[in-house]
């Protein structure tokens, strides 16, 4: 069995506002909503090869009721390989919260990290270990 890829489908309070940070700071395309206008309760996006999905807090939590005792964001980091980093940095790094900026790790990696409006963490690397 070969596993082919593996995309997020994160909970968030408010998708709509997900996406305006997704699509306006991270520069993602918006693929699918559902509902296809108004409030959304999930949404699909895509930047190169990086694919997420964000749902609403009280739709995943329908769907999963697993989940129900659980907030969003928070304990979830994603770690994302970029071509070409530094020039990614300067694009956004003023306008979205840096929580590390760019630095040098101890394992060789160039990297910085980001936090979302939803409290996820998102670290953007030159390699991946």
């Amino acid at each position: 069995m070969k596993l082919n890829s593996l995309t997020p489908n994160l909970m968030v309070k408010n998708v709509n506002d997900t996406l305006d940070f997704y699509q306006n700071t991270l520069d993602f395309q918006l693929l699918q909503t559902v509902p296809e206008e108004g409030s959304f309760d999930w949404a699909f996006v895509q930047k190169d090869d990086v694919l997420i999905m964000f749902q609403k807090d009280t739709s995943i939590r329908e769907e999963y009721p697993e989940l129900e005792n659980y907030e969003q964001g928070g304990a979830l980091t994603m770690y994302i390989k970029v071509a070409d980093l530094q020039k990614w940095y300067e694009n956004i790094k003023d306008k979205t919260n840096v929580i590390k900026p760019m630095n040098k790790t101890f394992y060789g990696a160039n990297e910085f990290a980001i936090q979302d409006p939803n409290g996820f963490i998102l670290t953007f690397s030159d390699i991946l270990t």
